[in-house]
């Protein structure tokens, strides 16, 4: 079968997986001296911490940044609007919040964690640039999110080396972590002042077109926040029930399938996303060709990651981690699968999205946060770090195939029935 998806599709998706490669490299070399720089303790509270922020995730991105690359993928003329209006409203939801939480820890004198929540506050805020990487995936240009980010690793890199020799605290690689962004963030704004495609002229807010797009993001942003809570209450369920020290073990777990393998299949699937919302405007048959290949390849990374934990997993963790991260060894090999369900889960999204019922989001998600709630209050207690581990895989299992199942099943009875009449 031949490929459907052009050369510059590839040329774009080759950029965008090369840096995840280059990136799971080197976070392999650096991320579990880490883990055993800060032991098992730090990492949780960082942990801890990066899981309630990610709670109000949602409302600091507002479920915008799919929303702006399909809408510059259908209206390129109207880009530049796009991406100062989707910063705009960004921004102001960033200092609403982070005042809110700001006031919250103050008034409630939960100074604890204050440092951290101040720090990663603050990699939000740097984090708004990246309606520019929209930019450059909707025109297909990813070379220069690829220079952004292998420039910022390169940088972070040396900067973490540094602290592991130093024996330096959490705080510091906190900074680190947000002074990442704040590179990209600066390289992404030269590259767009310098971008032929982009025009400074037609640069402007409109409040009506940020209007459009909050309501079109709208069950995004809901179906974002679900996912950022059914995801943290793990965390929740681990710190409620044990202590730091189980959120910094499950944490070994969660990066080396999320942090290092998750986001090469992200990164595809993002990076083809353009070509397949271009398709399905213009050629259906194109549009149902590239998604059946692309679906192919990602049920094979999948497979392809769920088998390498499961072979190596135990070699992994015996080999960069301490002993303290021993623990990890068996809910490793079973949240390894949980990319073969999520990168399914991506595509039915991407699809959705192509076909404006982000409605289905929301339920999805909405069941996948119950049923994450009551497993972790059950398999918790009593199977510890393998029931968190148990929890997610069948949450995911429920929200990305068992409802895009069943969704897609009443979808054909009911044009069945429609047909006969």
């Amino acid at each position: 079968m031949p490929i459907a998806f052009s050369r510059k599709d590839l040329n774009s998706t080759a950029w965008f997986s090369l840096e995840k490669l280059i990136q799971l490299f080197a976070g392999v070399f650096i991320i579990p001296k880490i883990f055993n720089t800060l032991g098992t303790v730090d990492i949780g509270k960082l942990h801890f911490v990066e899981a309630l922020l990610g709670m109000f995730a949602p409302v600091f991105f507002l479920g915008l940044t799919a929303i702006s690359i399909r809408e510059m993928v259908l209206k390129p003329k109207q880009s530049e609007k796009i991406v100062a209006t989707t910063f705009f409203i960004r921004l102001i939801s960033w200092l609403l919040l982070s005042t809110g939480i700001l006031g919250y820890l103050l008034f409630t004198k939960n100074t604890a964690l204050f440092n951290l929540y101040i720090i990663l506050l603050l990699s939000y805020l740097f984090r708004l640039t990246d309606v520019f990487e929209s930019f450059f995936l909707a025109k297909k240009q990813a070379k220069f999110i690829f220079i952004s980010k292998i420039t910022s690793l390169i940088i972070i890199i040396l900067l973490q080396y540094y602290g592991v020799k130093h024996n330096l605290d959490v705080l510091y690689f906190a900074k680190v972590l947000a002074l990442d962004f704040l590179i990209q963030g600066i390289i992404y704004g030269i590259a767009l002042l310098t971008n032929k495609s982009f025009s400074l002229k037609k640069l402007s807010i409109s409040l009506l077109l940020g209007k459009e797009l909050l309501i079109m993001a709208i069950p995004l942003m809901i179906s974002s926040g679900l996912v950022m809570l059914y995801i943290g209450i793990d965390e929740m369920f681990l710190k409620y029930f044990y202590n730091d020290h189980a959120n910094g073990v499950f944490g070994s777990v969660q990066y080396l399938v999320i942090g290092l393998s998750w986001t090469l299949g992200f990164a595809i699937i993002n990076a083809l996303y353009p070509s397949l919302a271009e398709s399905y405007k213009d050629d259906n048959q194109g549009y149902i060709s590239k998604f059946r290949q692309l679906t192919s390849a990602m049920i094979l990374l999948g497979i392809g990651i769920g088998l390498f934990y499961t072979v190596f997993g135990n070699y992994i963790l015996n080999t960069y981690f301490l002993e303290q991260y021993t623990e990890a060894k068996s809910p490793l090999k079973i949240f390894c699968w949980s990319p073969l369900l999520v990168f399914i889960g991506m595509l039915y999204e991407k699809h959705l999205l192509t076909i404006n019922q982000l409605e289905h989001e929301v339920y999805r998600f909405a069941l996948g946060c119950v049923t994450n709630l009551v497993l972790c209050y059950y398999l918790i207690p009593i199977y510890y770090l393998n029931g968190a581990a148990a929890a997610v895989l069948l949450s995911h299992l429920v929200t990305n195939i068992i409802y895009p199942l069943v969704q897609l099943s009443i979808k054909n009875r009911r044009l069945f029935i429609l047909n006969l009449k």
